[in-house]
C-alpha cells in the first residue's frame, strides 16, 4: 500500500474512533462557549440615553467617525478659496480625580485648529481641513481617515511673529491645501478628491481638541487609560475668501454638541468670537475615525469565549495523541506516522468546521444585538468579516494540531497538556487583561503561539488618533498573517519532529479502531 492510501485508509479510521460521543460532546461544548458567551456579553450590554439614543455619525464610506468642532462659516461654490493667517494657538487640559479637577493651560497633541471646506455642517459629511496642530505640526486631513504631513516645527507654537498662512482651494471636486511662513511664498500640502461633493457647501475656520489619554499603572506593569476633556482655541486674521455666496455672511455652528460639559461652563465657551480684525475659534471634540476608545465595540469583542473552546480543543487534541500511545504501551500496534498524519488531518479539520459554525453564529447575531441595544459597532467590510472567521477558526485547527504533536511527543497528557496551556492559552489571556506591561505583552504575542489568533483583530491604528494601541486594548503587534505564520510555523514543526519519531508502517494490526 502506497504512503498516500495508508494515510487515506488511516484518516477513515480515526475518523471513525473520532465520532465517540465523548470527543464530539467536547468539541460541541468547546463552540457552544463561544456563541453562548458571545451572545451573554452582546445582550447585557446596553446604551444608557435619556430617551432613543442619537444616531451615531457615518463617515462618507458607512465607517463610524467623530465630528464635532466649532464651526465660522460661509457658502462656497464649486470654485473659490480661503486664505487666513493663524497667529496663535493655546488651549486647556483638565485632570479629572484624583487630582482634585485640576484645570492647566496645554494644548493635546492632536488638538487641531485651521480652515475647513465640508459639505454642509451635517455630522459624517465630506470634508478636506488645513489645520495646526497642538504637537504634529501642520496637517491636511480629510474624510476623517486620511492624513496628510505639511512642516513640522513645534506643533501650535504660532505667534504673531511666527504665523501660519493657511489655504484651501476648491475645483469641482477637489480641494488643494497650501501653507506658507510669510504669505507669499506657499508650499503645497496634499490634495483631496472629495467625490459627490455638492455644488455649494460651507468654508471657514474651525477648532477641535480630543481627549487626552493619561494611563494609570495596574497589575505588574499593565495600564488603564483615563481621558482629559481637553479644548483649544486658534486665532486668525487676513481671512479671505473667494467664491463665497454674496450677501451669505459669516455664521457661528457646532458640529456636534457644544456647552455641555462642566469643563466648559467653568473654562471657556466653545464658539467664535471676532474682535478688532481677529477670530478667535474655540472648540473641543475630534474630527476622525471612531475607534474603541470612543466607546464603540469592535466585532471581535463578541468572542468572548474564545479562550474557553480553545482550552477545550487542546485537551481533546493532546488525549487524542497520548491515547494511542497507551494503547502502544499495553501491547497494541505502535503509532505510525500514517496514523499520526491521520489523527493531525481529522483533530484539525473537526476543530476547523467546528469553529467556523460558531464564529459565522456569533459574530453577525452578536452585532446585530449590539447595535439594537443602541451600542455602536466599529464596522468591518465583508472582506475583514471573513477573514476574522475563517483565521480564527484556522486559527484555532492550528493550535489543535500543535496540541496534538505536543502530546505524540511527550506521549503523558499530564506533560502535554500543561505545556500547550502554557505556550498558547496563558499568553492569548494574560495580554487579553492590563496586567502586564505593553513590552513584555507584544513580546508573548510575537514569539508564543498565541500570534496566530490576531487573525481576529478588527481594530485599526490611525496615526492621527491618539489610543493606547496594547494588546490589552485589542492591538496585536503582529498583521494577522504574519501571526498565523508563527503558529502555523510552530505546528509544522513539532509535528515534523513528532512524524520523524514514528515508523512508517507497524507489522502489528491493532484491532482497536483509534
Amino acid at each position: 500500500m502506497s504512503s498516500t492510501h495508508a494515510v487515506l485508509h488511516a484518516v477513515r479510521r480515526e475518523w471513525t474512533g473520532f465520532r465517540r460521543p465523548g470527543r464530539l460532546i467536547a468539541m460541541a461544548a468547546a463552540m457552544l462557549a463561544v456563541v453562548a458567551l458571545g451572545l451573554l456579553y452582546a445582550t447585557g450590554n446596553h446604551a444608557s440615553c435619556d430617551g432613543p439614543c442619537p444616531a451615531d455619525p457615518t463617515g462618507p464610506d458607512g465607517s463610524l467617525v467623530n465630528d464635532q468642532f466649532s464651526y465660522l462659516h460661509q457658502e462656497l461654490g464649486e470654485n473659490g478659496s480661503i486664505t487666513a493667517r493663524m497667529t496663535s494657538m493655546s488651549g486647556t487640559i483638565t485632570y479629572p480625580p484624583p487630582h482634585h479637577d485640576r484645570i492647566v493651560p496645554g494644548l493635546a497633541p492632536w488638538a487641531k485648529a485651521g480652515i475647513i471646506i465640508k459639505d454642509g455642517v451635517r455630522q459624517g459629511s465630506s470634508y478636506a481641513a488645513l489645520m495646526v496642530t497642538g504637537g504634529h505640526g501642520v496637517r491636511m486631513q480629510y474624510d476623517y481617515l486620511h492624513d496628510i504631513a505639511g512642516s513640522g516645527g513645534n506643533g501650535g507654537a504660532v505667534s504673531a511673529r511666527a504665523p501660519r498662512w493657511l489655504r484651501l482651494t476648491r475645483s469641482g471636486d477637489t480641494v488643494t491645501g497650501h501653507e506658507s511662513a510669510d504669505g507669499a511664498r506657499w508650499t503645497e500640502v496634499g490634495t483631496a478628491r472629495l467625490t459627490g461633493l455638492t455644488g455649494t457647501v460651507q468654508v471657514g475656520l474651525f477648532a477641535t481638541s480630543p481627549g487626552d489619554l493619561t494611563l494609570r499603572r495596574v497589575g505588574l506593569g499593565g495600564a488603564t487609560e483615563q481621558v482629559r476633556w481637553t479644548q483649544a482655541a486658534g486665532v486668525f486674521d487676513h481671512v479671505g475668501l473667494k467664491g463665497t455666496v454674496v450677501g451669505a455672511g459669516w455664521r457661528s455652528d457646532t458640529v456636534g454638541e457644544a456647552n455641555r460639559t462642566d469643563w466648559e461652563k467653568q473654562v471657556r465657551a466653545s464658539g467664535a468670537v471676532e474682535k478688532n480684525g481677529t477670530i478667535t475659534v474655540t472648540g473641543s471634540g475630534d474630527i476622525g475615525p471612531a475607534g474603541a476608545e470612543d466607546g464603540a465595540r469592535p466585532v471581535e469583542r463578541t468572542l468572548g469565549g474564545l479562550a474557553l473552546a480553545l482550552l477545550v480543543v487542546l485537551v481533546v487534541a493532546v488525549r487524542l495523541a497520548t491515547t494511542a500511545y497507551r494503547r502502544e504501551a499495553t501491547g497494541g500496534a505502535p503509532v505510525t506516522r500514517a496514523e499520526l498524519a491521520a489523527k493531525a488531518i481529522v483533530v484539525g479539520a473537526v476543530t476547523f468546521v467546528t469553529g467556523l459554525l460558531a464564529l459565522g453564529i456569533v459574530i453577525p447575531v452578536g452585532v446585530t444585538i449590539l447595535k439594537g441595544n443602541g451600542i455602536p459597532v466599529l464596522g468591518a467590510s465583508p472582506l475583514t468579516g471573513t477573514r476574522i472567521v475563517v483565521g480564527t477558526a484556522a486559527a484555532l485547527a492550528l493550535a489543535a494540531v500543535l496540541a496534538l504533536a505536543l502530546g505524540a511527543l511527550l506521549r503523558r497528557a499530564r506533560a502535554a497538556l500543561p505545556v500547550a496551556v502554557l505556550a498558547i492559552v496563558v499568553p492569548y489571556v494574560v495580554t487579553s487583561f492590563p496586567l502586564l506591561a505593553d513590552g513584555p505583552s507584544q513580546w508573548l504575542l510575537r514569539v508564543t503561539p498565541a500570534a496566530g489568533f490576531a487573525t481576529q483583530q478588527s481594530l485599526v491604528a490611525h496615526p492621527q488618533v491618539l489610543a493606547h494601541y496594547a494588546p490589552s486594548t485589542g492591538y496585536f503587534p503582529l498583521p494577522w498573517w504574519a501571526g498565523v505564520g508563527v503558529l502555523g510555523a510552530y505546528a509544522v514543526l513539532l509535528l515534523g519532529l513528532a512524524l520523524r519519531r514514528l515508523p512508517e508502517a507497524s507489522g502489528r494490526r491493532s484491532r482497536d479502531p483509534r
